[in-house]
C-alpha cells in the first residue's frame, strides 16, 4: 500500500511537472477556448453528476466515496456550482472580488465511524462564509479565499495558483494551494475535549496549521454544451492535524470525476 501511494504521488508530481513545462511554451501561444462564451447579462444553467473519493485522516476510517448531483447557475451577479455560491462584487481589469458561501461536505465525523472515535461528540459539517479575490494574468490565476464558520468559530485562509491551457476541446490545469487553519478550526475537528479522554486517547486542544494541496484537472468538451472532467491530487496535512491522537494519515489522495450539461 505504501509503495502504491509513493508511486501514485511520483506519477502525479511528474504529470504536474510536465504540465508546467508545457505551460512555459504554450502560455503565449493562441489557444482555443473550451467553454463557449455567453453574453454577460445572460444566465446559464447546467446539470450533471460527480463522483469523488478522498482518504480521510481519522484512525480506522476508510476512504470516503460519494456520488452527488451537480447544479451550475451563472449570471452577471451569481455563480453557483456544487457546494459553493459566489455573489460577484466587482471586476476591475484582471481582478475579481466575490462574497462566498459554501458547505463543507467532507468535514466532521460520528463516534460510530471507527473505534478510535467511540465516545467522541459528533463533529458536524459547517456552512462557511467569507470573501474571495482573484487575479487573472497571462501566466497564472492567483486566488485568495477567507472563510469562517459559526459552528466551529474557526477561520481558514487559502492561497491558490493555477494555469490552464487548451488544445482544441481538451484543457489541462495544474493547480497548487496552501490553506491556513486557525486553532479553533483544528480544535473542533481534530481536538479531544477533557470529557472525551480515555486510555490511549489523550486530550488535545489543537493548534493552527497549514495544508498543502497539488493536483491536475483535465476537462474535455464532448460538445459545446457537454463537459467531462477529472481532477486528481494529493493533500499534505499540517503538523497541527497530524499531532492529533485521532489522526493516523498525514496525507490524502483525492480523485473527482464528473459530467456536466450546459443549457
Amino acid at each position: 500500500m505504501h509503495q502504491f501511494k509513493f508511486s501514485y504521488r511520483l506519477a502525479l508530481a511528474a504529470a504536474i511537472g510536465m504540465a508546467l513545462g508545457a505551460v512555459t511554451t504554450l502560455c503565449c501561444a493562441e489557444t482555443a477556448v473550451v467553454e463557449e462564451a455567453h453574453p454577460v447579462d445572460a444566465s446559464q444553467w447546467g446539470l450533471g453528476v460527480g463522483v469523488s473519493s478522498e482518504s480521510r485522516p481519522y484512525r480506522g476510517v476508510s476512504n470516503h466515496t460519494r456520488v452527488l448531483p451537480l447544479v451550475l447557475y451563472e449570471s452577471r451577479w451569481i455563480h453557483f456550482f456544487g457546494n459553493t455560491i459566489d455573489f460577484k462584487l466587482a471586476t476591475v481589469d484582471q481582478f475579481s472580488f466575490t462574497l462566498r458561501a459554501k458547505y463543507a461536505l467532507g468535514d466532521g465525523y460520528k463516534s460510530s465511524d471507527s473505534p478510535t472515535l467511540r465516545g467522541m461528540d459528533e463533529r458536524k459539517g459547517s456552512i462557511w462564509g467569507g470573501a474571495t479575490a482573484s487575479w487573472d494574468n497571462p501566466y497564472a490565476r492567483l486566488s485568495l479565499e477567507w472563510l469562517t464558520a459559526g459552528s466551529t468559530k474557526g477561520n481558514t485562509v487559502q492561497l491558490g495558483i493555477e494555469h490552464g491551457f487548451a488544445m482544441g476541446r481538451f484543457k489541462l490545469t495544474p493547480h497548487l494551494s496552501a490553506t491556513w487553519m486557525d486553532s479553533k478550526y483544528v480544535g473542533y475537528y481534530y481536538g479531544v475535549k477533557p470529557n472525551e479522554v480515555i486510555a490511549g486517547r489523550a486530550a488535545y486542544t489543537g493548534k493552527s496549521t497549514s495544508n498543502i494541496a497539488f493536483g491536475v484537472r483535465a476537462d474535455y468538451a464532448l460538445t459545446p454544451n457537454q463537459l467531462i472532467f477529472l481532477d486528481v491530487g494529493d493533500l499534505q496535512r499540517g503538523t497541527g492535524i497530524k499531532d492529533s491522537p485521532l489522526v493516523d494519515k498525514s496525507s490524502a489522495l483525492t480523485a473527482r470525476v464528473g459530467y456536466l450539461y450546459k443549457f
